[in-house]
């Protein structure tokens, strides 16, 4: 019948130092999850984040939500790619290399925070193009390919390569199932620009025990103004605050610019219990550059 999964974890990623692929600008990460079969052994793909535009530091705001058996050991692959093309299809952009844990490496790390150096594996590699092979393989565990010089060079690098850094940051989810819906605007923000307004936009993380934070939401940029009203949103609670209503929500204001080095305007924090109760002097917030 198989296990009964003990609880559902949050896997959210991000990258540092990753390689740069890009001619003229930074790549434009994208993270994929794969988990591997317990019987037969081949990866699956469990998911993809989203594509983040110009930056070797990503921290991506779409997270993987995964049952954890306890007794269990769930082999994950993450590989991350340079989007080059709208295409779904992988084997189209350039490979910046990949890492491998089981979730109860993540959840047992301190602070539930495993930071790995991403590799282009010795074995991983498909020798004709230079590609990671697809997940499938055939059945084994085995790669089927043998690695030929060709392929190396074809990838950009030795196997074995360091390729920067992958952060992986896990949370058990509460059983909390309320979805909160909220607008925000600003006014006389600092202009970040010589020609023209600011281009702003929002960041939302959710305080940890440790101090640290944890991206969970971003909003659309609005163009050239320095009273921006941003669009409604919805929003798990869980993804907010994880049901615990007086964790600190930290909110960060960015200008937007084109080849991704957006600039900090300032940042506010608040609560759930503060942000739900709705359109009052209690959610005016000043925003300060510390």
């Amino acid at each position: 019948a198989g296990s009964i999964p003990a609880t559902k974890v949050e896997i959210t990623v991000s990258c540092r130092n990753l390689l740069d692929k890009d001619m003229f600008s930074k790549s434009d990460p994208l993270c994929v999850m794969y988990t591997q079969g317990m019987e037969n052994k081949q990866w699956r793909e469990f998911g993809r984040t989203e594509v983040i535009d110009n930056t070797l530091n990503p921290d991506f705001v779409r997270k993987f939500i995964v049952d954890y058996f306890f007794e269990e050991k769930q082999n994950l692959r993450f590989d991350l790619y340079d989007v080059d093309s709208k295409s779904p299809d992988l084997s189209k952009h350039d490979f910046l290399g990949q890492a491998f844990c089981t979730l109860g490496e993540i959840v047992g790390s301190p602070g539930s925070r495993l930071e790995k150096p991403l590799t282009i594996g010795a074995f991983s590699l498909n020798s004709r193009t230079g590609k990671p092979m697809p997940a499938v393989s055939n059945g084994s565990g085995l790669w089927m390919e043998s690695l030929r010089t060709t392929g190396l060079e074809a990838s950009g690098g030795v196997p074995g390569k360091k390729c920067g850094t992958i952060i992986l940051s896990a949370e058990e989810l509460s059983n909390c199932r309320d979805v909160a819906t909220m607008q925000f605007c600003a006014n006389k923000l600092d202009k970040k620009d010589f020609f023209g307004k600011s281009d702003p936009f929002l960041v939302f993380y959710r305080s940890n025990e440790d101090g640290t934070f944890t991206i969970c939401h971003k909003t659309e940029v609005m163009k050239n103004t320095l009273n921006p009203v941003w669009q409604t949103f919805s929003i798990p609670v869980r993804a907010l605050c994880n049901g615990d209503y007086d964790r600190t929500i930290k909110v960060e204001v960015y200008d937007w610019d084109r080849d991704g080095s957006h600039d900090f305007i300032g940042e506010f924090t608040t609560s759930y219990r503060e942000l739900a109760r709705g359109q009052s002097q209690f959610n005016i917030y000043e925003v300060v550059n510390p």
